[in-house]
């Protein structure tokens, strides 16, 4: 048992265990067009890692095996990968619901002025990061020129349908600008909305709070600035029980770009594959094993479960 399981008072023989794969989250590679102060898994444009169309074909029988309500594509930037249209398309033939993880300004690189048309063709709902409706907040975090690409994507979203037509989901992530926890994700949506759309005329679906997690550049960051240990008590001190059941790993898989499954993008991000038994690579895709696995937790985990609690959906409580 560790401190995270103890805590959290998991069963003292059995840890943590899985409740059901209703998602399944896909990495599709580590290349992205941005390289982002907080990023847990270090992407940047340097980097080469990227799924296979093998790869790919795998995750659509798993999906289709396991009748997940939601394959959920994430990156990197996954607008990046070379399979990334047909890998929706064959998605969508089969009637699986999909959710991209866009940083926007990916629709400025080359052929991809075409994305916002794409995804809604497709019906494909959005999860778009910005971090804040300010720019300063906004360049210090993910580099400069990033703030106004993004309202521009938005704006170019908006202009599809995107926040406007409820069939057409577009959701924008909060991050923390450093070592503290997300405010009041409602309130937080309310000054996004009253800044966006006075400013820029934006609109939009939702919005989504996510906790920092201190491993990748944010760790980095966290040492240089002799914060670590600081915010690693925030996290434990700030622990919420009534965040545990609806822990993101509870309900879902992480794919990694090369097919090795893990219990979240933060595991992932980690290297800390599934264990304890369960199959721990697509080509070994069992999920009645997978259903019910033991997840594999430590520190991190107190991110998830801080305060109003964080997951890729935003807060639990």
């Amino acid at each position: 048992m560790n401190d995270f399981e103890k805590i959290a008072g998991c069963d003292k023989k059995t840890g943590l265990y899985s409740a059901a794969i209703d998602t399944i989250q896909v990495n599709s590679g580590l290349k992205c067009n941005q390289q982002c102060r907080h990023c847990h898994l270090e992407c940047s444009p340097g980097r080469t890692e990227m799924m296979s169309w093998t790869v790919m074909e795998k995750v659509i029988d798993a999906a289709a095996l396991t009748g997940c309500s939601l394959v959920d594509i994430t990156g990197g930037a996954p607008e990046l990968n070379p399979h990334f249209r047909d890998f929706i398309r064959r998605l969508r033939e089969m009637e699986i619901a999909v959710q991209v993880r866009t940083n926007l300004t990916v629709m400025f690189e080359p052929g991809n002025a075409v994305l916002p048309q794409f995804f809604r063709d497709n019906g494909v709902q959005l999860v778009a990061s910005m971090p804040c409706y300010l720019e300063q907040n906004v360049e210090a975090q993910r580099g400069a020129g990033v703030y106004r690409k993004s309202i521009e994507a938005l704006q170019k979203l908006n202009s599809a349908g995107y926040g406007k037509d409820p069939d057409l989901q577009l959701r924008l992530v909060y991050n923390p600008g450093g070592a503290f926890l997300p405010s009041d994700q409602a309130a937080l949506e309310a000054d996004y909305r009253k800044q966006l759309e006075e400013r820029f005329g934006i609109v939009f679906s939702g919005l989504i709070t996510i906790t920092n997690v201190p491993i990748g550049r944010f760790l980095s960051r966290l040492t240089t600035e002799n914060k670590f240990d600081g915010y690693m008590s925030l996290l434990k001190g700030s622990f919420n029980p009534g965040t545990v059941e609806k822990l993101m790993c509870r309900r879902q898989i992480s794919v990694g770009w090369d097919g090795t499954l893990y219990d979240c993008d933060f595991n992932l991000a980690l290297g800390s594959a599934v264990d304890h038994g369960a199959p721990d690579h697509i080509d070994d895709f069992n999920f009645a094993a997978l259903e019910q696995r033991r997840i594999v937790t430590g520190d991190h985990c107190f991110c998830c479960t801080a305060g109003h609690g964080s997951s890729c959906g935003g807060a639990l409580v």
